[in-house]
């Protein structure tokens, strides 16, 4: 139960429909043991009344019976059925009380994971699924409402319908009380064997689960690749082989509840066999009436439903420990993209490289090694270098997903490590090179960085983008809905798209990731010819492995395996001839022409 005590802050918060859903199931469970004593009564009533009339007349006269006595036996009939009326608006209020804090739990537990992986940094998502985090915030949490909700309304119940019906037992009888609730004992050690076996499956059941999600989304995220691959038969194979570790899991839980129940039930059986037996000899000996047997067997079969219910509480319980364990280990991992003293400046864009160097921290790659460079505001710097020579590495680090390793990032003169991230990236336009577009309409994809309200903002975006004339084509223009990550658009309208919500921003810093790589030269030319504006009016960086995006920028670095081999303008690097940056240059050049 270690790991549920994360959630008494949520009990704490919702503390008063707690103790209204106690009192609630206080008083449904008063109601539901009341009838017994009516029920006894009504029959010592009937039993004493056959026996004064049989001593009276020598026979018993049932109309005599009915005329002197019906009377009171409708009236228990009646108060009866009252409690039961009474218990069941109870029983209403009970669950609009409980239920109704689990679902509002449910609610602030899913928004706390949410808002927490937002702050966690880019290498938690490196070392994490996305089936995974998407298991945690809704399978997880249902599991834990499970408890919050059911587990804890029904366990509570038990309590004190246990505690008001063995209240009763022992005023009428304890010697009886004592044989009839002798079988607790073995279901309290069954109990507690049950207990380590189901936390131990349910664990098993919930990782299996999480893997199970993982490779669905997986499978529909690259739904085009195994079609193109033809691989749809080896993929149901392998969902069907995660499917069975699934099934033999859950299967395995179930096999315990399977012998689980039955033992209970066959322990309320023996209760109820002892009852009528044990409760008999009292009756000869005159300690108890034949109503109190009665009694006594309506208070076991009232037992009947929350010892029966025991295990699945129990099964409901570990399950939400086991879950809120997974769901612990996000909450209690911290960003370690921290700023001691939370600096928000009014950024300008000088930005200063000192002998940085980064190793990523999840894969142990080191990216950078002891680069130096300075931007001055208004200035662009061009990048370029080719796979994984450290480039994107580079914008990683502007835009503070990263902290360098070693060595220290300026900018406008102060330590990046001191200044409010959500203030630096607020004033960063970034078109990563892994394009993301939402599955929402065009205008709300180019929006997303600025205002959806403005309408000239987005116009302009597009157009300077590129993006204008074939929006405009489209039937809806810029409402046209696009698909999941944008796959109804091509691959160079998508990077367009992409570059027109980083300009709607108007940054200080424009930080372009070969993000022109699927667009041919001419459209290229175009966008770079439109970019000439917005490039003299803030601190751009340019990155890219194609020699032609770079015709913009002040100053080009170029890049080879992590560390600065060449620096100088476009037409100073062109006359090195035995230069990397000539050679690329020459070899693109080839290539343009034969095509």
């Amino acid at each position: 139960m270690k790991e549920l005590k994360f959630l008494n802050k949520y009990f704490w918060k919702y503390r008063y429909r707690l103790i209204l859903g106690l009192i609630f199931i206080v008083i449904s469970n008063y109601f539901a043991v009341k009838p017994a004593v009516y029920v006894r009564d009504a029959l010592d009533l009937v039993k004493n009344a056959v026996v004064d009339i049989k001593a009276k007349t020598g026979i018993v006269d049932t109309t005599l019976l009915v005329d002197e006595f019906g009377r009171q036996v409708v009236i228990y009939g009646l108060l009866i059925l009252a409690m039961a009326l009474l218990r069941g608006l109870f029983l209403f209020f009970m669950r609009q009380t409980i239920i109704v804090m689990s679902r509002l739990i449910e609610f602030d537990l899913k928004n706390e994971i949410y808002n927490h992986y937002q702050t966690l940094p880019l290498s938690f998502y490196r070392r994490n699924n996305t089936g995974d985090l998407m298991s945690r915030i809704s399978e997880d949490v249902n599991k834990v409402r499970m408890y919050l909700g059911p587990a804890i309304m029904y366990g509570i119940n038990m309590v004190v319908l246990f505690t008001l019906t063995i209240g009763h037992m022992i005023s009428v009888n304890p010697k009886l009380t004592l044989y009839v609730l002798l079988p607790l004992p073995i279901l309290s050690f069954l109990i507690y064997k049950v207990n380590s076996i189901m936390e131990t499956r349910s664990e098993v059941i919930q990782r299996n689960l999480a893997g199970l999600s993982t490779f669905v989304q997986e499978t529909f995220s690259g739904i085009r690749v195994i079609k193109a691959f033809v691989r749809e038969d080896q993929v149901i194979e392998q969902f069907t082989n995660a499917s069975e570790k699934y099934k033999e899991a859950s299967l395995s839980l179930t096999k315990v509840n399977a012998y689980f129940q039955p033992l209970i039930i066959g322990l309320i059986g023996l209760s109820t066999v002892l009852t009528i037996y044990l409760g008999g000899i009292e009756v000869t000996k005159g300690n108890i009436t034949t109503g109190n047997i009665a009694e006594f067997v309506i208070y076991v079969n009232m037992l009947t439903w929350p010892v029966t219910s025991l295990g699945w509480t129990i099964s409901l319980t570990q399950s939400a420990e086991a879950s809120q364990k997974r769901i612990n280990e996000f909450l209690k991992t911290k960003t370690d993209i921290n700023s001691d003293k939370d600096l928000s400046i009014t950024i300008k864009g000088d930005i200063e490289f000192k002998n940085v160097s980064l190793t990523y921290p999840d894969s142990g790659i080191e990216a950078l090694k002891d680069i130096s460079f300075k931007i001055s505001e208004g200035k662009s710097l061009g990048i370029l270098g080719s796979t994984g020579s450290g480039k994107s590495t580079i914008a990683n680090l502007i835009c503070r997903m990263y902290d360098p390793t070693a060595g220290i990032i300026a900018l406008d003169g102060y330590d990046l490590k001191d200044l409010n991230p959500q203030n630096l990236r607020d004033n960063i336009g970034y078109v990563p090179q892994d394009v993301f577009l939402f599955s929402d309409s065009i205008r709300n994809n180019i929006a997303f960085g600025g205002d959806e309200n403005d309408e000239e903002s987005i116009i302009k975006a597009a157009k300077q983008a590129d993006l204008y004339d074939n929006v405009m084509g489209f039937e809806h223009k810029f409402n046209t809905v696009i698909g999941e990550r944008g796959i109804t658009l091509s691959g160079g309208q998508k990077q367009r798209t992409s570059i027109a919500r980083a300009l709607i921003k108007n940054p200080k810093i424009l930080i372009l990731d070969d993000c022109l790589s699927a667009v041919d030269t001419k459209t290229e030319n175009t966008i770079l010819e439109n970019l000439k504006n917005v490039v003299s009016s803030c601190t751009s960086i340019i990155i890219s492995h194609r020699v032609s995006s770079l015709k913009l920028a002040d100053h080009i670095i170029v890049l080879d395996n992590g560390k600065i081999i060449e620096f100088g303008s476009y037409s100073e690097l062109l006359h090195k001839e035995k230069g990397k940056f000539f050679q690329l240059y020459k070899k693109q050049s080839e290539k343009s022409e034969a095509a």
